[in-house]
Order: structure tokens, then sequence, then C-alpha cells
């Protein structure tokens, strides 16, 4: 038996194991009260989760194997890698695919039910049936197995000549196994790809714990007792994914080139909205904990939110998005189990909470402006409407699909600029939130008494609005806009922060802990400050001061804020003189960089033969002339020097690119220069496409002596010397073979000298001659003969243009305000769990007396 079929026995093991551990945990729990299991279900439910875990781990092991051992000969393999991938991109392969994604979030449940297995014991039986079930639902989806004409899941495992049984080469040779694969797409080549996606799914597997919780509460009647436990889980689920959505912010921000962070793509929005509903539901949570109110949300919310994940994961794997995403994965014929999967537990979670509706309790308190728990209410509201707004909206693909199955054509289509469609409601909802966690915080730890509050409200109040005056003032004078909403945002943004800080400076002179949710809240109100000041005043500082098109194909923006650096030539930009320096390669084992001039390529693509000593600024010598190494080819760094022209501080960028014409022509990955204000955004637009030929003039021949001057159209250059060359590069010389090397200098612009080394070979009898090419000149130099008797040597130049490169160079102001906020965001998470942890809550009463008079806050 080989590894595929190892691989693919335990995912039917684990199948089947999930499915012995739901009954096992069903009929543990069923027709007892919380706490009293029934022990022989419970050992089998137990049992066969471990099983189901050692199962799980299995099928990793065999995935990887075969991915890091090369087996082509499995579709996934072949699919996702290469050869020339490193361990930890091969890891990045891993969850590419739909199937190693499923994987990987199967993995992440079996993990948290060991947690809840080892800590839990009470809540063991109900809630690990939940668990199980689950687990059942996600690994059919990865089963592989048809039965009929119904075909179950979509296995890893699948081999090449199952899934492309028409092709050719199966008639002639049905053992055939591709010599490489198609590889990691490139944008996914970042290492972001090895700590993003694990998270995220981290955060996905998080969401089913509370919900299990509040499943179990209303199958076990115990409707107030599963609000504890929910409320850690949900705090560490909030603070990952959290951290995951602003990881996959940052990682766009420095890949890709739309110079932003935030696209509102369909599939950003899939996570966005669950996590937006988490939150709410969190604070829903810890609403009742404190002050008795809003159970019937909290419940309703913590359900929503895993049935939007599961919404998310149709959206994404569905193939539903596949006009309207660049994110989403193709549909792989699991649209109907992926339908089954949402309807199924669409249908529990709604039957079991209009079930126990009525005996949810609900409070007889009545809420005033000068109680915290309104304008937390109120701030969960808000969340809960931003949601839904970008719900409705990525939706719109669905509700076509939907009535198209009905036969129904529909004109709804996504908004031409979904970037300022979702931006003015998120704006105003991003306001509200600021000022109300800034209230609510100020007013969670005071006295409910008007004069109590006025006083505590007042400082942050002035200080907000000083501040505010100061800011707007500075903005104007600078001639920069500022509309009604950024002054919303920016007087909100200030009063979260403040008015939090505030709380907490508060606490410390108290000796209270200091909160978790304040520190959350300023990360919150930093985030959001820092969103107005990098995308509302974002300068690109590259314009075309020239006068002159770069070219009537290019759109008019690329003409318009975009620089042309011809390579060692400088460059006015904005503050700074720009001088683009030269083409590198990415070569393992050397820190940094390589120049491409000091690299000869050879037949292998992935290897090339040192010219010169390789070195770096650290003095160490890598490699030697003539020896062999290997480089990553697919990607091109363009060295470009930075200097700003008033202070003379000067700074080096490798903004890096691909031509890809698969993937539509030019990949372009940022480089970004960090200041402690801002950051330098700098992408290259235009390059001269590699793939094509250079067109190259005429050779126009040169006779010359050592000493000689020649002058080549607009340069001059020095024949220095003529000298037998015994170790060259490629050329696999023989005793017997001649090569002689010439070395002419020549001086560009500015001064700057280049050296040329043209050689003159005799191989086998055989005349050769290898060209030297400087790209910075567009000159291409042979040495054609030479005549001893004489001392005459003939050189042959031709010409082309220029390398080149159009960049463009944008300044994003205060943008560390955005990742500071979000780091700040995940430590007050991070914080709240630990003191919750410390200091247990006591449960809630299972029944709140009510009366008629007082107001129901659900």
């Amino acid at each position: 038996m080989n590894i595929g079929d190892w691989g693919h026995l335990s995912v039917i093991v684990a199948f089947a194991a999930a499915m012995v551990a739901a009954l096992g945990y069903f009929m543990a729990a069923r027709q007892r009260p919380l706490g009293e299991a029934d022990e022989s279900w419970l050992r089998l439910g137990r049992t066969a989760f471990i099983v189901h875990g050692l199962a799980v781990v299995g099928v990793i092991v065999a995935l990887f194997g075969i991915i890091h051992g090369h087996r082509y000969e499995y579709y996934y393999a072949w699919s996702h890698s290469s050869n020339h991938l490193p361990v930890y991109y091969m890891i990045s392969c891993f969850w590419e695919g739909q199937e190693g994604s499923f994987l990987l979030w199967i993995f992440w449940h079996v993990v948290l039910g060991a947690f809840i297995i080892r800590g839990s014991r009470q809540w063991e039986a109900p809630v690990m049936a939940v668990f199980a079930f689950v687990q059942l639902f996600l690994v059919s989806m990865i089963l592989g197995v048809v039965i009929g004409s119904l075909k179950l899941g979509s296995s890893p495992f699948i081999l090449m000549r199952e899934f492309m049984p028409d092709l050719p080469v199966y008639k002639l040779n049905p053992d055939w196994v591709p010599e490489d694969g198609k590889g990691l797409n490139a944008l996914l080549q970042n290492y972001w790809m090895v700590i993003h996606p694990p998270t995220l799914f981290l955060g996905f597997a998080l969401t089913l714990v509370p919900f299990a919780y509040a499943i179990a509460g209303l199958w076990k009647g115990e409707l107030t007792k599963w609000v504890q436990p929910a409320i850690r889980w949900s705090l560490v689920g909030g603070g990952v994914l959290g951290v995951g959505v602003m990881m996959g912010a940052y990682w766009a921000y420095e890949t890709l080139n739309f110079g932003g962070y935030w696209n509102w793509d369909p599939v950003e929005n899939a996570v966005y909205i669950p996590w937006l509903v988490l939150v709410a539901a969190l604070h829903a949570l810890v609403l009742w904990q404190r002050g008795r109110t809003g159970l019937r949300t909290a419940y309703s919310l913590v359900i929503a939110t895993f049935l939007l994940i599961l919404y998310a994961t149709f959206l994404t794997r569905s193939g539903v998005l596949g006009n309207a995403s660049v994110h989403s994965f193709t549909d792989l014929g699991l649209s109907g189990q992926l339908l089954l999967y949402l309807g199924a537990f669409v249908v529990l979670s709604v039957a079991m909470l209009v079930w126990r509706w009525k005996q949810i309790p609900v409070s007889e308190k009545e809420l005033t402006m000068y109680n915290a728990e309104l304008w937390v209410f109120i701030g969960a509201t808000v969340l809960c409407l931003g949601a839904f707004q970008v719900l409705v909206t990525t939706s719109i693909p669905v509700y076509n699909a939907l009535m198209g199955l009905f036969g129904v054509k529909t004109n709804v289509a996504l908004p031409a600029d979904q970037i300022a469609h979702y931006t003015k409601i998120q704006l105003w909802m991003g306001v509200f939130v600021a000022l109300f966690s800034g209230i609510a915080q100020l007013l969670w730890w005071q006295k409910n008494s008007k004069e109590t509050i006025s006083n505590t409200l007042t400082i942050p109040t002035i200080l907000t609005l000083l501040f505010a005056s100061l800011f707007i003032l500075l903005v104007r004078n600078n001639g920069l806009p500022m509309s009604l909403p950024f002054i919303a945002v920016l007087t909100t943004g200030l009063f979260g922060v403040l008015a939090n800080l505030s709380m907490l400076l508060q606490l410390i002179r108290r000796g209270v802990r200091i909160s978790g949710g304040a520190v959350s809240h300023i990360g919150i109100a930093l985030m959001l400050l820092g969103i107005l000041a990098s995308a509302g005043y974002s300068n690109i500082i590259s314009k075309n001061t020239s006068g002159l098109l770069y070219s009537r194909e290019f759109p008019d923006d690329l003409n318009r804020d975009n620089v042309l650096l011809w390579r060692n030539q400088a460059a006015e930009m904005g503050p700074y003189k720009l001088t683009y320096t030269g083409q590198f390669y990415d070569v393992p084992g050397v820190p940094g960089y390589v120049n491409k001039e000091l690299l000869f390529r050879t037949a292998d693509e992935y290897k090339a033969l040192a010219r010169a000593d390789i070195k770096q600024e650290d003095g160490k010598t890598y490699y030697k002339a003539g020896d062999t190494l290997e480089i990553r080819p697919e990607d091109t760094y363009y060295r470009v020097e930075y200097k700003h022209k008033e202070s003379g501080k000067q700074f080096v960028l490798y903004p890096r690119a691909q031509v890809n014409q698969e993937m539509g022509g030019l990949l372009a990955s940022p480089d970004i220069k960090l200041f402690w204000d801002h950051d330098i955004y700098s992408h290259v637009s235009s390059v001269p496409d590699p793939s094509k030929e250079k067109d190259w003039s005429e050779v126009k021949e040169y006779t010359v002596s050592m000493g000689d001057t020649l002058i080549l159209n607009d340069y001059v250059a020095v024949f220095k010397e003529a000298e037998p060359a015994t170790n060259l590069a490629g050329l696999g010389l023989s005793k017997d073979d001649i090569a002689v090397q010439a070395d002419l200098i020549v001086s560009g612009e500015g001064g700057k000298q280049y050296h040329a080394h043209p050689i003159f070979v005799v191989k086998d009898r055989l005349v050769g001659r290898v060209p030297d090419e400087i790209e910075a000149l567009g000159l291409r130099i042979s040495f054609n003969n030479l005549d001893p008797t004489s001392g005459k040597f003939t050189f042959g130049v031709s010409t082309t243009q220029k390398d080149y490169v159009i960049l463009k160079a944008m300044e994003k102001p205060f943008i560390n305000l955005l990742w500071s906020g979000t780091l700040l965001m995940g430590l007050g998470f991070g914080m709240a769990v630990w003191q919750r942890g410390r200091k247990p809550r006591p449960a809630p009463a299972t029944k709140v007396p009510r009366t008629s008079k007082a107001p129901q806050v659900a």
C-alpha cells in the first residue's frame, strides 16, 4: 500500500471515527442532566474522537509527504508544488488547495476538541457531540468517495491519471509521472502564506466552541451556565480571527500593488462579516454576565457567527464568486455538499433556538442613557448593521445564482465602485463604534449617577475637541481636504483613544486590574485613525512632470502617476532623487540580493554560474567566480536608490516584478520604507518585457589596437587590454582550447564607467564569440576577430533601448497607527482571556424574574 492509499484510508477512518464519536457523545448526554453523562457511551465517544484525531494527523503526514517528496503522480502535489520550492513554501502548498485548507480546519477542531475533553468534563458530552457532528461534515469534504453517481468530497490523494485520464500521454505510457509540478502561485510565495492561513483557520475553528456551548445549553436546558465558558472562547476567537484578518490586510499591503491593504473583495468580506458579528456576540455575552440583559441577543449572535463562517465557506469554495473575486476557489463539485452542510446547521440551530426561545431569561432592568449596558448594546447593534450591509452586497452573486435555479434572470450587479460603496457605510460604522466604545468604557466602571458620569466624560471630551481642532487646522493649513465624514472619524477616533486611556489611568490609580477591553478599544480607535490618515491622505509622489507620455498604449493613470527611471541616471521625484541601478535576483544562502550582471544563466533556469566573486556588504565571499549556484528566477528585484534632496538621507528599495502572461502580464510587489510617521510605498508599473527579443541595431565593426578609444554612438570606450582567459563560466574549455577576453571601459552618463568583457573563443578548432551586454547603456559588444601579427582587434557593436523601469511611489501618512492598533487590539483580547482565566466570574442564575412593566432587552 503506497502513501496515497494510506492517506485515503486515514480519511475514511477519520470520517468513520467522527461518526462514532458523534453517536457516542450524543447517547452519553441524551436524557441526562448536565455533568451526569453515561460513562460507557462517554468513553466510546472520547475514544472515537481520539482515533479521529490520530487519523487526521495521519492524513496530514501523508499529504505533506507527497508534497515534500515531489510525488507528482498525485494531482495535488503536481498542481500546487514544484521541485525548486523551499520547505516553507511547501508548507504553504499544503493549504493552497481546497482539500488542504479543509484539512487545516479539521486539524484545528481536533486540537480544540482535545482542550475541551481535558478541561471541561461537565460540558464534554453535549459540546463534543456538536464538535463531532461538525467534523463529520468537514471530513466528508475530503472523503473522495463515489457511490454510483454521487461524489462525496474531493480527495487530495487522487492520482493524475484519475483526475486527467484523457491526457494523450497516458495512452502511450500509463505509468507516466511529470518531472516537475506547476508550482505555487507567484503571489503566494510569501512568508505570510505560511502564517496567515493557519491563523485564519484557527479563528474559524474557534467560532465553533461558543456555538457548541450555546447549542449544548439549549439542548440541556442550561440556558445561562454556558455563558461563562463561551465568553473565554469568544475572546480567544475574536482576538485570533481579528489578527488573522489584519494579517491578510498587511500581506496585501506588502505584496499586491493596488496601493492599499483592503480592497473589499468578496472573499475579504466573507471573513470580515463573521468577525464583526463575533465581536458583537462577545459584547452581548458580557452584557448578560454583568447586567443580566441581552441573553437572547447573545444566543442569536453566537449562533449567527458560526453560521456565517459556514456561509463564508460556501461563498469561497462553491465557485459562485468565480467572476467576482480573485481569491475564490474554483468549484470542485462540492457546491451541493456545502449547501447541505450549511442547511443542516441552519435548521438545527434555528430549531433549537425556537424550541427554547420563550424559556431564555429576559431582563426586567430598565436601561437609561447612564447605563453602560445601553451603550454596549447599541455598539453591538452597530457592528451587526455594518456586517449586514457587507453581507447583502457580497451575496449578490448568490442571489443571482439562486434565482437562476428557478429560471428567473436577474440584473442585480455588484457596485461598479465597490470601495466607495462599502466605505461610505463602514466609515460611519467606525465612527459610532469608536464613540460608543469610549462612552461605554467610561460608564462601565462608574456609578450610574448623572453627576459622576458628567465628571467622567468631561476631560476626555474637552481633550478630544482640542486635539481634533488642532489637527483640522493643521490639515487645512497644508491645503488638504477635510470633509464632514473625515472630521467625524478623526473626532470619534480621538475620543475612543482618550476615553479608554482615561479609564485605564483611573483603574491604575484605584489599584484595579487593567481592563483588556479598554486596551482593545484603544487599538480599534487607533486602527480607525490609521485608516483615515493612510487612505484619506495617501499622496502620490511619483507624478510625471516631464510633460510627455511614456506610451500611448499605457492607461492615463500610468502616464500621469509614474516616474520613468533610466538605468544609472538620476531623476527627480517629489522630495527625492531616484536612481535605478539594476536588476537583482534572490540567491538562497546569500543575504540580500545578487546583481544579475554577476550571474551567467545556464540551460537550467534555476541555476547560474558566478561571473565574478559573489560578495555582500558583510565582506564575506559566498561564491567564487565559476561556481554554480541556485537562483530563484521567477522574480526580478529592481534596485532603486532614494536620496532626500534636503536632508541628504538615503535608502534603497527593491520592488519586485515578474512577467507572467498566464496571470495577466506584470505581477508587481512593492517594497516599503518605514518611517515613524509615514511609509514610502513603491512598486514597478512597467519594465521591458524580458520574454521578447530585444530589437538590436545592425552590427557596426571597429578595428583598434590596445589603448585606442572608440566612439560608440553617445558613449566613449577605451580598449584597455586583451588577455588569455582560462576560467570562464559555462564555456567548458579544455587545455587545447583558446579563449581571449577583452576589457573595454565605457563611460556613460555622469561619468559612470562600465566594464565590458566580450570573449573570442577557439574550441574544438571552431571559432566562437561570447558577446557582453551593458543593459544600462543599451550596448552589446562582441569580440569578432584578432590579428596577432598586426596587434589589431575587431569588435562588433550593436545598440538597443536602454534599460529602464517605470515606478509608482506613494506616501502613506501615519499608517503605523493601523498596525500598532492591530497589535493593541490583539493584546487587549489576550489580556481579557488571561484575566478571566485568573478570576472566573460566577455563573449567572438560571432564571430571572420579570414584571410586565419592565422593558425586555433581548
